[in-house]
């Protein structure tokens, strides 16, 4: 990003095409998810095209706004938008989770006591209101819940390193060694992709071993939504966080100046807390 004095009093872009192609992309990719989900010969297909085209749009329009930032039509308030504008969406995400971890409360916590107290034995004499059953109508496949070991501990020993690898790179950053930026980042996309590569693994366990599916219940359903959302945020993270990397090999960003550093590290941090929450909720209660 350019220096204050060297931009406009506020640089206001041209029309452009991007939102308009990244919320066709969006809707072509959840109405093919949820064909998905249910079994469509056309879910995944359009599914898949949803996703490419969000990509191929993502890299269009975040090149244009790199190519206004190094072009010089940056400034101070441009600077102080993008951080509320990444501060919201960042909050945004945390109702986004927090919606989920409230279905699971919800259902673990009032619903399951609720359909196994002494009002509902007579609909439901066998039924035992303990998380992780397969409900009581008898309806669910057996299957078993999943524990926090090895692999959702070594995941979370991932993440937490992933932090501490990110801040060293933006204290390198800030003191202007790029080399040790750029390392530094490096390593943290790495235990990002080690960290979805052990989640990959654990879903095929869950589904070939354990007959755990997303059509497990309210337990299978509520597992996969909150892991799987995280791991498609740790796949963005990780797209954002390369790219960072690539503009830091091309020289852009300053010590003082790099607020897209910053806030895929914010976007990172915030990724790495949910998972805090999600391993104790998810795995050991």
């Amino acid at each position: 990003m350019s220096l204050p004095h060297t931009a406009p009093y506020y640089f206001v872009p041209g029309p452009s095409k991007w939102p308009v192609a990244a919320g066709v992309s969006m809707l072509t990719t959840m109405a093919g998810a949820s064909g998905w989900v249910n079994g469509t010969v056309w879910g995944p297909g359009v599914c898949i095209a949803g996703i490419v085209a969000m990509l191929v749009t993502l890299y269009f329009w975040f090149g244009d706004a790199i190519s206004e930032s190094e072009s010089g039509k940056y400034g101070a308030r441009i600077d102080t938008s993008y951080r509320w504008s990444m501060s919201w969406f960042i909050f945004s995400e945390v109702m986004f989770f927090g919606a989920f971890f409230g279905a699971l409360f919800y259902a673990r916590s009032i619903s399951m006591p609720w359909l196994s107290d002494l009002d509902h034995k007579i609909l439901w004499p066998d039924f035992n209101g303990h998380w992780g059953n397969a409900g009581p109508a008898g309806v669910i496949e057996p299957f078993t819940t999943m524990g926090p070991f090895p692999i959702p501990t070594i995941n979370t020993a991932l993440l937490l390193s992933s932090g501490v690898t990110l801040t060293i790179a933006h204290h390198a950053l800030r003191a202007g060694h790029r080399s040790k930026t750029a390392f530094w980042l490096f390593m943290t996309i790495v235990l990002g992709a080690v960290f979805i590569g052990f989640q990959a693994y654990e879903y095929h366990h869950a589904y070939t071993e354990l007959n755990l599916k997303l059509s497990s219940g309210i337990y299978g359903s509520t597992f996969f939504m909150l892991t799987g959302f995280h791991g498609f945020h740790v796949t963005l993270g990780a797209i954002m966080l390369s790219v960072i990397l690539y503009r830091v090999l091309r020289g852009h960003f300053t010590p003082d100046s790099h607020f897209g550093f910053e806030g895929a590290a914010w976007y990172w941090h915030f990724v790495d807390v949910v998972w805090l929450g999600l391993y104790i909720v998810v795995y050991w209660m």
